[in-house]
């Protein structure tokens, strides 16, 4: 296993950037219309670039770092379980919000990660530019590559504004995608738990 790799959260915007998204947003607000001077638009510009820097903040994270920042010896064998952790996305074709929430389980093969590091991986991949399908995935195979556990199981269930707010509208629709490595490809009863787990109110 390789060696621990420090990971800090950075927020700080970058002062360049924000100006340069400023001055395309107020360009975009006059182009829908409106009077970009008026007083409840004056830094409406402003918010909004800070707004996409904070949603799209997982281009400058590194997933693996985060995962490595706490890996602990542990010969615990069995399925490591995290659901129901919150999911905020941005869908690339139209750049409307997906919402939903991810279950992600591990089997260790001699080191663990820290819980929270789980949930902070769901974070780094869907503070970006997304579809569901590739989210599922790097989430998955980031989690294989960081700790080369026995196996790795994910599931996001997500509605997506790109189908409620506009085109086909349909208000009660979800989507569900799932990818898995290892064990729960292999092993049916393996796949079985952890679907069993996800679907249950334990707490």
């Amino acid at each position: 296993m390789e060696e621990i790799i420090n990971y800090r959260r950075d927020d700080v915007y970058d002062p360049d950037t924000i100006e340069q998204l400023k001055s395309h947003y107020k360009a975009i607000l006059q182009l829908l219309g409106e009077d970009a001077e008026r007083e409840g638009l004056l830094k409406t510009p402003e918010r909004v670039a800070k707004a996409w820097a904070y949603i799209t903040k997982g281009y400058r994270e590194d997933p693996i770092a985060i995962l490595k920042s706490a890996i602990f010896r542990e010969e615990y064998k069995q399925m490591v379980l995290v659901k129901d952790i919150e999911v905020y996305s941005v869908c690339e074709h139209h750049m409307l919000p997906f919402i939903g929430k991810a279950h992600v389980a591990y089997i260790p093969n001699g080191y663990i990660t820290g819980l929270s590091k789980i949930a902070r991986v769901v974070d780094c991949f869907a503070r970006r530019l997304q579809v569901q399908e590739r989210l599922t995935v790097q989430i998955r195979d980031s989690i294989q590559e960081a700790l080369n556990p026995v196996g790795v199981a994910v599931v996001i269930e997500a509605s997506h504004m790109c189908m409620q707010m506009r085109g086909i509208e349909k208000q009660g629709s979800a989507t569900t995608t799932s990818a898995f490595t290892g064990i729960f490809l292999s092993d049916p009863r393996t796949r079985e738990e952890f679907l069993s787990l996800i679907s249950s109110k334990l707490r």
